[in-house]
């Protein structure tokens, strides 16, 4: 029984960080209830991670009766969360008001890029948008080079997910004590404003220089803070910040302690000199030697794993920090709780595998189910409906 176990969420169906959020409250017990729109045929669907632990069920929330049974489903859950554009809730009758006449204590969870209102809120926007408005991807990258994208992960679902799965975890406490629902407003440019807040509070103190990239202790320009080539054209991650962790790597690599040394770790003019002469040394070897040498160790430096690779190392390995789900590796749930852990209780179902069961669950009887499938309001994934 996971953390979030008797809570139900309605997950109204979309893209990235709103189907994260979703699994993760999955993950954690919560009873997601996934609102389709139309029975899915894309083959890429079926590997859809984002669809794990969850329920599906296809409504057409375009007609009143689809909405009608939305409300229904809305009046027994905790939380729903929605990741339109602002304003198309409301268009369709089940924003906000609508939802709380029929359960005054619903968490509504609002997932968009630039929040609900200002300037941009009805705009088209996307990940890379979203983290140029607020300095992230200005700060990502070599000095005299063009930014570096960092995937999706800033924006969608560090800014976005993150944010929203915290909205709602915050907002089901306090509704615990004041028996109250409101709106949680994740906009994904607050949400990586606020990942941005090491960077502003070094700038505070003269420490960081937010006008150009690559020139920072953590954004590739100090040489015991980045990445260097090995012998096999690999990669290793270098963090050597603190002095005892900065004095055991130069211990294990057996380099210049007159040159490799605290004066020259505080003294920015020495970075490039050190870097090249660093990545000199480190292509010697392998990656694999390198590590056997000086992973095992507090020299802070670590593999640079593809993403394939990564399940297979040791660490993550004994970790069981990879489950076998679907037909393929997938990260398991996390964090890890000691007394109710996360699970993953199924993998991705079929597009309205659970409407017959859940419409009957909230007491929408057999024949009625079979005129709303007839009249196309609802669907079920016809020969493998979950019971």
């Amino acid at each position: 029984m996971g953390v979030l176990s008797g809570f139900r969420v309605i997950e109204l169906a979309g893209m990235g960080p709103c189907p994260m959020a979703g699994m993760l409250l999955a993950d954690m017990g919560a009873e997601v209830i996934c609102v389709d729109r139309s029975v899915e045929t894309d083959p890429m669907y079926a590997k859809d991670m984002s669809r794990r632990g969850k329920k599906s069920v296809v409504l057409d929330l375009k007609c009143d009766r689809g909405r009608e049974l939305l409300l229904k489903l809305v009046s027994t859950a905790d939380v729903l969360i929605e990741g339109f554009r602002p304003g198309v809730m409301e268009k369709l009758g089940i924003g906000p008001e609508p939802c709380f006449e029929v359960n005054p204590k619903l968490i509504y969870g609002r997932m968009t890029g630039w929040g609900q209102e200002g300037p941009l809120a009805k705009n088209a926007g996307h990940d890379i948008n979203y983290i140029s408005l607020t300095g992230a991807l200005h700060a990502i990258g070599q000095k005299g080079e063009k930014p570096v994208l960092p995937l999706n992960l800033v924006g969608d679902f560090g800014g976005g997910s993150m944010f929203l799965v915290m909205g709602i975890l915050g907002a089901l406490l306090e509704t615990g004590r004041s028996g109250k629902g409101q709106v949680v407003d994740a906009a994904m440019v607050d949400g990586v404003a606020n990942l941005m807040w090491m960077c502003h509070s070094f700038n505070a103190v003269g420490l960081w220089n937010l006008a150009e990239r690559g020139t920072n202790l953590l954004d590739g320009a100090a040489f015991f803070y980045d990445t260097y080539e090995t012998a096999d054209g690999k990669y290793l991650a270098l963090g050597s910040i603190e002095p005892q962790f900065f004095s055991k790597f130069v211990e294990l690599m057996g380099l210049d302690k007159t040159v490799f040394n605290s004066s020259a770790q505080s003294d920015p003019s020495q970075w490039q000199a050190l870097k090249k002469e660093l990545a000199a040394t480190f292509r010697q070897k392998t990656r694999d030697e390198w590590c056997a040498l000086l992973e095992d160790s507090d020299a802070c430096v670590s593999p640079v794993l593809s993403a394939s690779e990564a399940p297979h190392h040791p660490h993550n390995s004994a970790r069981d920090s990879y489950l076998p789900i679907d037909g393929y590796l997938q990260p398991a749930p996390a964090p890890r709780f000691s007394r109710t852990p996360s699970s993953v209780l199924h993998g991705c179902r079929q597009h309205g595998a659970d409407t017959r069961s859940i419409l009957a669950a909230i007491g929408v009887c057999g024949e009625d189910i079979d005129q709303l499938k007839a009249e196309g309001t609802i669907d079920c994934s016809s020969a493998k409906e979950t019971a």
